[in-house]
C-alpha cells in the first residue's frame, strides 16, 4: 500500500456537523418561494450535490441570473446560523495531527467559494489547507472526480498517494472509481452503504483515529460504526 502523502477534505460532514442546518435552511428557502418538500426529498442535498444542481432539481431550469440570485439568497440564510454548525468531533485534532506530520492537506467541497471560506475562517482552519477546490471552481459536483483531480494538480500528486475523506455515498464510489483510498464518515447513519459504496474504512467521527489507524482488511472484517 503506498504512502499516504495528502488527505483530502469534503467540507459539509465531514469537517462540520452541518446537515441539520442545511435541512432546515433548504427548506425555509423553498417555503419562501412557495414549495414545499419532504425530509426524503431533501435527501438529494446531502450526496454532494452543486447549489446549482440543488435549485434546478427542486425548481427546473432557470436563468444563470435567477439561480445566481436564489443561491445567495440561501447562503445568506445558510451564514445567518452559526450557531448550528460545529465542526465534527475530533476533526480539528486530526488536521493537526496531519499538519504535524507534513502531510498535505486539500479540501473539496460542493459549497460556494464564499461558504467554504466563512466557514474555514469560523473553526480558524483557514491556513491548514493547501488547496481549497470548491463548487464554483468546477463544472459538476460530486458526481465527478473532476473536482478531486483538481485538487491533486494542485497539490502536485496523484491519487494512489491521497486519502480522501467523505460521507455521501456517490462521492465515495466516485473516488474510489478514480484511485483513491477514502474513507467514510457516518456521522449521519450510513455506514454499511458506505462500505457497499467502496470505502476502505468507515468512522463515526475523528477522535481517536489517524492514519495509523486506517485499516487494510476486508469489507467483512470491519466493524461499522454507524
Amino acid at each position: 500500500m503506498n504512502k499516504v502523502e495528502s488527505v483530502i477534505f469534503d467540507m459539509d460532514g465531514v469537517l462540520i456537523d452541518s446537515h441539520p442546518a442545511h435541512r432546515k435552511v433548504w427548506r425555509e428557502f423553498f417555503q419562501s418561494l412557495g414549495k414545499d418538500v419532504s425530509d426524503q426529498e431533501l435527501e438529494f442535498i446531502l450526496d454532494g450535490r452543486k447549489r446549482s444542481e440543488i435549485l434546478r432539481h427542486f425548481l427546473g431550469d432557470m436563468p444563470e441570473g435567477v439561480l445566481g440570485e436564489y443561491g445567495r439568497r440561501k447562503d445568506e440564510l445558510f451564514q445567518g446560523r452559526p450557531f448550528e454548525v460545529k465542526p465534527v468531533p475530533g476533526v480539528v485534532e486530526f488536521v493537526e495531527d496531519l499538519i504535524r506530520q507534513r502531510i498535505k492537506l486539500g479540501l473539496a467541497t460542493s459549497a460556494s467559494k464564499s461558504r467554504t471560506l466563512s466557514t474555514l475562517l469560523h473553526l480558524h482552519l483557514s491556513d491548514r489547507f493547501a488547496t481549497v477546490v470548491t463548487g464554483d471552481d468546477v463544472l459538476e459536483g460530486k458526481s465527478s472526480s473532476a473536482i478531486y483531480e483538481l485538487v491533486c494538480v494542485r497539490l502536485r500528486t496523484e491519487p494512489r498517494y491521497c486519502l480522501v475523506v467523505e460521507d455521501s455515498i456517490s462521492a465515495v464510489k466516485v473516488a474510489k472509481q478514480a484511485g483513491f483510498r477514502c474513507v467514510g464518515v457516518a456521522n449521519n447513519g450510513c455506514g454499511a452503504k458506505l462500505y457497499a459504496a467502496g470505502a476502505d474504512q468507515v468512522i463515526k467521527d475523528f477522535v481517536g483515529f489517524s492514519l495509523d489507524g486506517l485499516e487494510s482488511r476486508s469489507h467483512a472484517e470491519r466493524p461499522l460504526f454507524a
